[in-house]
């Protein structure tokens, strides 16, 4: 089977998040539901991985604080692509909680290694 990086998307700044944030019986609810689709995948997630932070940039130039709209990510596998990305379907990041998307990535080998 192949590998994923599945990556949770919102665009809410801090500052709209704050504006209305989600209530304790909603976030309940939404980590039921979401440990409840752990279950129901356990086979196929490899990482659980978890909520990301602040991003930092690297460039050539430097190291700067930088911006995006990553939100937390998993690691899972699956026969092809498609299968990888249909776990996602109705889950609770979009379904429940605020999050507009999830990228799903395969994960390649290193030519040569």
């Amino acid at each position: 089977m192949a590998k994923f990086l599945a990556l949770y998307i919102g665009s809410a700044t801090d500052a709209e998040k704050a504006e209305s944030p989600i209530s304790p019986d909603k976030q309940s609810e939404g980590m039921a539901a979401w440990g409840a689709w752990m279950g129901e995948n356990a086979n196929n997630i490899k990482d659980a991985g978890g909520p990301l932070g602040r991003t930092m940039r690297v460039s050539s130039s430097g190291v700067e604080a930088g911006r995006n709209s990553l939100t937390g990510y998993i690691i899972v596998e699956a026969d092809t692509h498609e299968a990888a990305a249909r776990l996602f379907e109705n889950h609770p990041h979009f379904t429940i909680f605020p999050g507009e998307a999830i990228e799903v990535v395969e994960c390649l080998e290193i030519p040569g290694a």
